[in-house]
């Protein structure tokens, strides 16, 4: 499947708790598990506390809902269900979070330093770290641009919507 180890063990983990969830309330079965029944389950862990008494965040809630989307679509998939309770479960946002490590002026010279300048390939090498670092651009919209994508006379360049392999 290719899925790290960690990740398996934090969706069985996180499974068991709606599984046990589900038990308490006498479901033990998939089929019995609708739409308003994981709505009720999303409500309980809005309302969940830690142990310091802190309630869970939305990123975890997000962690917990993940694996019950995924394990529904695939019973669907299986044709153990007929249908997905699942399909249109609204998962909480997450917000979008910026690196926590941000170079130094010094780092940054040292990596723009990196290149050999007295090839071919140190040149383009040093052009690609330079827009990279100055225009914030994405790796692969990088590798998506072109020469017709540069606008010299405004010093500009298009980026088109990154492309997938």
């Amino acid at each position: 499947m290719g899925t790290a180890e960690p990740t398996v063990e934090n969706r069985e983990l996180y499974l068991g708790y709606f599984v046990a969830w589900c038990a308490e309330r006498g479901l033990s079965q998939s089929r019995e598990i609708t739409k308003p029944i994981l709505e009720r389950y999303q409500r309980a862990l809005y309302h969940l506390r830690k142990a310091n008494g802190e309630p869970l965040s939305f990123r975890g809630r997000h962690a917990r809902l993940v694996p019950i989307r995924g394990f529904f679509k695939w019973l669907t998939r299986q044709n153990y269900l007929l249908y997905n309770p699942a399909s249109e479960l609204e998962l909480p946002r997450l917000e979008h979070r910026l690196p926590k490590h941000v170079l130094t002026i010094g780092e940054v010279e040292q990596v723009l330093r990196q290149p050999n300048l007295n090839e071919p390939i140190g040149v383009r090498d040093r052009a690609i770290l330079e827009t990279l670092y100055s225009t914030g651009i994405r790796r692969r919209e990088l590798m998506g641009l072109s020469l017709f994508d540069l606008d010299r006379e405004r010093g500009t360049v298009m980026i088109r919507q990154a492309w997938t392999a």
